[in-house]
């Protein structure tokens, strides 16, 4: 059995009573497949999504949930961190008193105390937190993507939520991949399963560097005991120019030329290469023929109030990018707040996160809550921020690396944060014990995580998706957050 209560293999796809009796009563009624929808709209038998994007913060490493959402004031020397919490707006909700923008804004979002799976490995781990399975499919390897993992959170959600603008791509990961010091590239990412045509847009805006942590410029440090210099990482937006000598009116003039040859060849048969060179032709196409889309990537130009809001750094351009790619129609944007293990701080743990990873955080997100409410669209996009796993309750100093103690990994808790899509704010969903140590109250799986973003998006829960080989596969495995959305 996994986490959810379901068998573990393969399963036929389920139907609920009242959608064999649909079917049924179609073909007793003399009336076609296609008019099912119709029917179900008529019947209101599907519920209307609480948002139509989704913008998953991920926190490669491990926040600390001492830290950050839940504070240990009470707890012993060698558990209760130096942070001080601090009030809220909403009473009786208290947080670091290193996030006191986001604490002015409670009232906009809410916090889950009690997140729990059982890994503390990082490859893992970020498997199961940007796929939402808590378990490791058949053949997983933590040193590379493969075709047998589980499809990304952000693939399944782009791929079955409704499209706003079904020329864009419905899933975009910024501003870069999560790739470790080593050079592998994590699992978890991609498509998986479902295969390399739901892969998302992955926007580089940065060249890997091995060495780099933190926002860079002006909050960036070193990898432990490495060196490094700032000019190292540079923000720079995809460059969606069009080439010199092409204007606008030669570039629709060619897309004619291509129109005519798709006509031409509309009997062809259509191979998988094919249609996945049409996929990333027309996703080019659009990025480049979309003022709107392309203005959305040039965030480094944004207006200087604009910029001085979310801050100009790599955490506030890539919100700054994330709010503009989802105004312009994307589903789902994935920001990797830091490259791989930036907030994984085994030592040095409180001058890193006070100086410099909770500034630039708690500045960007508070501007991107101001913004999306501001133009109308909060209660329209789901805000989740997580990691791959919380942190130990005990401090430990690993001598001879670093100067003073840190955490380490722990799967056994962490706490998440969600905004918009109607979160329904100031409320904390669970807790953890005493020192942060395991789930004390309503614990809630990944599966759960996950289903809550699906369902804020009006997937419905019996959604089935297909693989190439045309196999009918599960979206949901597990149940929506109870009390989190109003």
């Amino acid at each position: 059995m996994n986490s959810a209560g379901r068998p573990a293999f393969p399963q036929h796809p389920r139907f609920s009573r009242r959608h064999l009796l649909e079917a049924g009563s179609i073909g007793l009624l003399g009336l076609g497949m296609n008019h099912v929808e119709a029917l179900r709209a008529m019947a209101g038998t599907t519920a209307a999504p609480k948002a139509d994007a989704c913008i998953y913060i991920f926190l490669s490493g491990g926040l600390a949930q001492h830290e950050s959402f839940d504070l240990k004031p009470e707890a012993p020397d060698g558990v209760r961190g130096e942070f001080k919490p601090i009030a809220t707006t909403t009473p009786g909700i208290e947080i670091s008193e290193h996030l006191p923008l986001l604490a002015q804004r409670s009232r906009h979002w809410a916090l889950l105390r009690s997140l729990s799976h059982g890994s503390n490995d990082h490859s893992a781990s970020h498997h199961i937190m940007l796929t939402g399975r808590s378990t490791m499919p058949v053949g997983f390897d933590p040193n590379r993507p493969k075709a047998v993992d589980y499809p990304a959170m952000v693939c399944v959600a782009g791929h079955n939520a409704a499209r706003q603008n079904t020329n864009l791509p419905p899933a975009v990961v910024l501003p870069e991949t999560l790739i470790h010091w080593s050079g592998r590239t994590i699992p978890g990412q991609y498509g998986g399963h479902m295969g390399h045509r739901r892969d998302p847009w992955f926007i580089e805006a940065s060249p890997y560097h091995p060495v780099q942590r933190g926002a860079y410029p002006g909050y960036n440090f070193a990898n432990a005991g490495l060196a490094f210099k700032p000019e190292y990482r540079v923000f720079q937006a995809p460059n969606l120019t069009l080439a010199d000598g092409m204007t606008m009116d030669r570039f629709h003039g060619r897309l004619a030329v291509l129109g005519e040859i798709d006509r031409q060849r509309r009997d062809w048969d259509r191979f998988a290469q094919v249609e996945q060179f049409d996929r990333f032709r027309q996703g080019a196409i659009s990025l480049l023929a979309d003022q709107k889309v392309r203005s959305a990537f040039d965030v480094t130009h944004a207006p200087d109030a604009e910029q001085d809001r979310y801050g100009r750094n790599s955490f506030g351009w890539s919100l700054l990018m994330a709010r503009r790619l989802i105004e312009a129609g994307v589903t789902m944007v994935q920001v990797n707040l830091g490259n791989d293990e930036t907030w994984d701080q085994h030592g040095d743990i409180f001058p890193r996160l006070r100086d410099n990873l909770f500034p630039p955080t708690d500045r960007a997100l508070s501007a991107l809550l101001d913004d999306l409410a501001d133009r109308g669209r909060l209660d329209r996009t789901l805000i989740v921020m997580a990691s791959e796993f919380g942190r130990t309750p005990r401090l430990k100093l690993l001598k001879g690396i670093y100067s003073r103690a840190g955490r380490d990994h722990w799967g056994a808790v962490q706490s998440v944060f969600f905004a918009g899509g109607g979160v329904r704010g100031g409320t904390v969903i669970g807790s953890s014990d005493r020192i942060g140590s395991q789930p004390a109250s309503d614990p809630q799986k990944p599966e759960n995580l996950a289903a809550t973003i699906y369902h804020a998006l009006g997937i419905p829960e019996t959604t089935m998706w297909h693989d190439d080989l045309d196999r009918p596969h599960h979206v949901y495995f597990g149940q929506p957050i109870r009390g989190l959305l109003a």
